[in-house]
């Protein structure tokens, strides 16, 4: 990952800022149900403020497709805003058919109407780039999950005006910067889900950078269907078994172990609580489906976190959503935060569905990084350049 420059190279007092955020939050009868994404940016906006500046906030909602539509306006985000920021924020609604004319001193605080009224914004449109820098004197991406969009407002505004990270994006380059390019070795990756195709561009790129990988979730039973293994009713991609053999030999040139569940917990129907046993895996009964690992599989993974020094996590092991298959993501999340805890193990994880287990499991607080980037933590892991940060490094 190249250098890139922070709120730490640059003064703002009396300058007119404009930072991209990612306000793209849940929101119900025009009232804002989440604010974690608000809250993670609320320190950059304060240094910001204490320091003089004033603010002009970009952000997108959901997918307009470059067309007013009502009901994805940011203008409901601007309350919550204010709540967590503790001072007024004045919402600016444009079309953005036309250069808003926007005054902004020191200490305000502007939040824009979503850029993706703009056909342009998607299309990484130098000409409305141009118009979004005309709002300010400098540029700061606070965004990370969106900075693997190629955008108007993520990626050609930077190359308008000086750019600079911000403090959320500053935080969350120098954990995976740590956790994957320089990190304290051994190191071990987890990665569940439901399908071996959509990750395989981050297998392919794990079994190069870490020590060992363990594979869980559904995509598990493809490489288990790959070995031999028969697999009841569960999910699998059989189509996929030649490339699952060929990520196995491909981990064992790059010497990565890769570990697999030896059991795991089956039952006939996929619903909560449905009755359901232990299995070893080369004895998985004809109607069942693999919904969780088992004990033994959760001890060979408790096992090899003990040899790890750092630990990179997507995914979930089994169908946590319902109990009791979250057994086993619970057990390994809970031994995870224990050695985090102790000092003994550098733990980032990210993903929908692990930060969702994760809280699930009562331990997101006690890892050392959970991003909810989605999307641009997937691509990171993938060992893909996302735009929105290499516009920021230091040419």
């Amino acid at each position: 990952m190249p250098a890139f420059r922070t709120l730490d190279d640059v003064n703002v007092f009396g300058k007119r800022v404009v930072i991209r955020l990612d306000l793209n939050v849940p929101i119900a009868d025009g009232v804002v149900t989440d604010t974690t994404r608000i809250d993670r940016v609320v320190p950059t906006l304060r240094e910001l403020l204490k320091k003089g500046a004033a603010i002009i906030i970009l952000a997108h909602f959901d997918r307009p497709k470059g067309k007013v539509v009502p009901e994805m306006s940011l203008k409901p985000v601007a309350p919550a805003l204010e709540d967590a920021l503790g001072r007024k924020v004045e919402f600016v609604f444009t079309d953005w058919l036309t250069a808003p004319n926007v005054n902004a001193k020191s200490g305000d605080v502007i939040l824009m109407e979503n850029t993706r009224y703009n056909a342009g914004e998607e299309k990484n449109d130098v000409g409305f780039a141009k118009m979004l820098a005309g709002l300010g004197d400098i540029y700061v991406n606070d965004a990370f999950s969106a900075a693997h969009r190629a955008h108007s407002s993520t990626e050609a505004i930077a190359h308008i005006l000086p750019a600079y990270a911000g403090r959320a994006m500053e935080g969350e380059l120098k954990a995976l910067q740590a956790a994957l390019e320089t990190p304290k070795r051994p190191v071990i990756a987890i990665v569940g889900g439901a399908k071996v195709s959509s990750k395989l561009d981050l297998l392919g790129n794990l079994v190069k950078k870490v020590e060992a990988l363990v594979i869980g979730g559904a995509m598990a039973n493809t490489f288990l269907f790959a070995q031999g293994h028969g697999v009841g009713k569960s999910l699998v991609e059989k189509d996929l078994a030649d490339t699952a053999r060929a990520i196995l030999v491909a981990a064992e040139d790059a010497r990565c172990a890769i570990i697999l569940p030896v059991d795991a917990i089956v039952a006939h129907e996929f619903k909560a609580h449905a009755p359901s046993h232990d299995y070893g895996v080369d004895a998985i009964p004809a109607e069942g489906m693999m919904l969780d690992v088992g004990p033994m599989s959760v001890d060979l993974v408790k096992a090899a976190i003990d040899q790890a020094h750092t630990l990179l996590w997507n995914g979930p092991f089994g169908a946590f959503e319902m109990e009791p298959f979250d057994a086993a993501t619970v057990k390994v999340a809970n031994y995870a935060a224990q050695r985090t805890k102790q000092g003994k193990l550098i733990t980032v994880a990210g993903g929908g569905d692990t930060v969702a287990a994760l809280n699930h499991a009562g331990v997101a607080d006690d890892f050392t990084y959970i991003s909810t980037a989605g999307g641009a933590f997937l691509e990171w892991l993938e060992g893909k350049t996302l735009p929105g940060v290499a516009a920021l490094s230091v040419k």
